[in-house]
């Protein structure tokens, strides 16, 4: 079943997010599993983002107790920081060897937005929460919009505003030039989070939030790993719920690759035949040329088919060519082929040849 990623600073209302969007899933009958810092580490400790070392540790907890849950049954939701589009990428490739659909929930601040950060349109239009990243569908009964849709402006906005590059759409007489570290307390007191149902226990410094802000790799929705993406401006805009439950239930998982796949099962004497086969009709090859003439039809053992023969074959061209049909025969074994490869190496033969 599908894996929801969720994504955004402390305080953006994360965990109040997700557990909206469980008890909405588990109202339809849905088995939904989240996994969060707490569930990994016991107690919520902000700490961990101090200390590199365990906060990679921390991935690595948070990347396994997922994988374990994936499932045909279950809904899994992810409930952390996934700040770094390297880890958002890893649960993607997860969620694509398991053929599930995937998608992001990119939670952010009004005003400040996640300790200073802007997200262009966040002011303007506060009801332009759901993907920009949508497949084409029809707008009309709570449908997801269409492709290309520019719904919180360019997708750059955050990412460049989190490197502190947009200042232009920062105004300067009515705020201050720069979000210093005492500013951060007043995140936890916002009137927002006082009306939240589910608010993280954990603690975070001002200069742990600082780091925090400054390290974030926001989500965009020309990657891949980040798509579908719903981005959700304050804790007062409603769930896209239809949106939602159309990119889990709706959309196509994105295709494994062929490293993720598992190889089709072979005998264990598959090779065996494989390289006794080949070497018969190479000798049967360069003896039936000694008497041939261009133009002759060779009949080699083990074949029902016939060879044009065109021009006399030395044993070091017919031997590179024995050992590239080898190498691509290796990469994808069939016992059902087994009867056919003395027929499948005079084809291969034939086309290289001529």
């Amino acid at each position: 079943m599908p894996l929801v990623v969720f994504c955004g600073l402390p305080y953006s209302g994360k965990s109040r997010r997700v557990e909206e969007l469980r008890a909405a899933l588990a109202a339809e009958g849905r088995v939904v599993q989240v996994v969060d810092d707490a569930a990994v580490l016991g107690a919520e400790d902000a700490t961990v983002y101090g200390d590199s070392a365990r906060e990679k540790a921390l991935r690595g907890a948070l990347r396994a107790a997922v994988e374990r849950r994936l499932s045909r049954q279950d809904v899994v939701i992810l409930d952390s920081l996934n700040y770094i589009k390297g880890f958002r990428y890893e649960l993607y490739c997860l969620a694509r060897a398991a053929r599930t659909p995937l998608c992001l929930v990119y939670c952010v601040r009004p005003g400040s937005l996640n300790g200073g950060l802007r997200v262009a349109g966040a002011v303007d239009n506060p009801n332009r929460n759901v993907s920009v990243s949508w497949r084409p569908r029809a707008e009309e009964g709570g449908r997801p919009l269409a492709v290309g849709t520019d719904v919180l402006g360019e997708p750059q906005a955050v990412a460049s505003v989190v490197n502190r590059r947009a200042q232009a759409e920062v105004p300067t007489e009515s705020e201050p030039k720069k979000t210093r570290a005492t500013d951060f307390p007043a995140l936890v007191a916002s009137e927002s989070e006082k009306s939240a149902e589910h608010v993280s226990g954990a603690f975070y410094p001002p200069e742990l939030l600082e780091a925090l802000a400054l390290r974030f790799e926001a989500p965009d929705s020309r990657n891949r790993w980040d798509r579908p993406l719903f981005t959700l401006v304050g804790l007062e805009e409603p769930l896209p719920l239809a949106e939602i439950r159309a990119a889990l239930f709706e959309n196509r998982a994105p295709p494994p690759h062929q490293s993720t796949q598992s190889q089709p099962l072979a005998s264990g004497s598959f090779l065996h035949q494989l390289d006794q086969v080949t070497s018969q009709v190479l000798a049967g090859l360069m003896e039936a040329q000694k008497s041939a003439v261009p133009g002759d039809l060779l009949k080699l053992p083990g074949t029902t088919e016939h060879l044009l023969f065109t021009r006399p074959l030395t044993m070091a061209e017919l031997s590179r060519l024995r050992r590239q049909f080898i190498s691509y025969t290796k990469m994808h074994p069939n016992n059902e082929n087994l009867p056919q490869l003395a027929n499948m190496f005079l084809q291969y033969l034939s086309q290289s040849l001529h």
